[in-house]
């Protein structure tokens, strides 16, 4: 089957800071042609019929009405990943296009992820390397402690599929897991990893030793966590954020850190992404900020775009959807 033959997929582009891996490209030519924007841009008349599905590979391309309306055959837009904040569901439904994201893709790493950033900040081990690799290291002292993860408390504020592999791996840890969700878990499966539900957030805030973040951002968790609920939180405790950065209110959380209201705090997200070069959160010792590398692995990326690949023809195909997004 040659090229023309295929749907047309359209992509950002290839490689770069930004592109389509070059080794997801021959998964994707597998069943599609691939059509950059620089090739779309250049060509719109011959080649906007032909883009039946975008496949969306670090929030990248923009996807907005001018596209949508430049777009008649358009079927689906394919998330690379499990957040679609930076989608907007109900413009893209009006035009009876389908959104997919892949959930199965993304969830051990992120909850390995959400792990080694607990770890990482209760044994100080960013500050361990710059002191075991410092010029000026001549002894290291014995006062300079962290903290045991092994029998802490463990409050998960959204136990959905990423929630509860975070549980899996605290319970290996003989940690005490809190968990605050929309919906309770059933039984069997809180039982499973010796789980505790709290009602109220507020609830697992104050008997939390860690607590993760690990909710979709919408409009309800905008901001979920502010100067109220960091006050909540024990002096001890450490604050772990693999959601999305709008989560939490920054300027909250430098001011917590600042005057020691909460011990500490590790980001995998942050509003903006980078940060800019000169922001509080970048000046403070008891933090650890990673460039948004939940999913950033050979094996989850790849996972991400097959995942992606099986939706978007599903979708074409007219075959039950694996993971399809609804706008609310």
């Amino acid at each position: 089957m040659g090229d023309q033959e295929l749907p047309g997929v359209l992509i950002l582009g290839v490689g770069g800071v930004e592109g389509v891996l070059e080794n997801h490209v021959g998964l994707l030519k597998k069943n599609f042609h691939l059509i950059t924007m620089k090739e779309f841009l250049e060509n719109k008349k011959e080649l906007s019929e032909k883009i039946k599905s975008i496949f969306i590979f670090e929030r990248r391309p923009t996807i907005d009405r001018g596209l949508l309306e430049s777009l008649p055959n358009l079927k689906v837009i394919a998330n690379s990943g499990v957040g679609v904040d930076h989608l907007d569901l109900k413009l893209i439904s009006t035009f009876g296009v389908k959104v997919t994201s892949t959930p199965q893709a993304v969830s051990d790493s992120t909850a390995d992820t959400g792990m080694a950033l607990m770890l990482a900040s209760a044994r100080r081990l960013v500050e361990g390397c710059q002191i075991a690799v410092s010029p000026d290291t001549e002894r290291f002292a014995v006062d300079w402690l962290g903290v045991e993860v092994t029998g802490a408390t463990l409050g998960i504020i959204g136990m959905g599929r990423i929630g509860y592999k975070v549980a899996k791996r605290a319970k290996a840890f003989d940690m005490k897991i809190l968990y605050h969700n929309r919906k309770r878990r059933k039984e069997e499966e809180e039982q499973a990893v010796g789980a505790i539900y709290c009602k109220k957030m507020e609830d697992l805030l104050q008997q939390s030793d860690f607590v993760m973040l690990v909710v979709n951002l919408t409009p309800q968790t905008h901001r979920l966590i502010g100067k109220r609920e960091l006050e909540l939180m024990k002096p001890t405790a450490t604050l772990i954020n693999i959601s999305r950065g709008a989560v939490v209110d920054q300027d909250a959380l430098v001011e917590a850190l600042q005057n020691k209201v909460i011990r500490a705090a590790a980001l995998d997200v942050t509003y903006p992404e980078p940060l800019p070069r000169n922001h509080s959160l970048l000046k403070l010792k008891n933090i650890i900020i990673t460039p948004h590398i939940g999913t950033a692995t050979v094996q989850a990326t790849c996972m991400m775009t097959e995942e992606a690949i099986t939706n978007m023809l599903a979708v074409l195909n007219g075959l039950p959807i694996p993971s399809e997004v609804c706008p609310k």
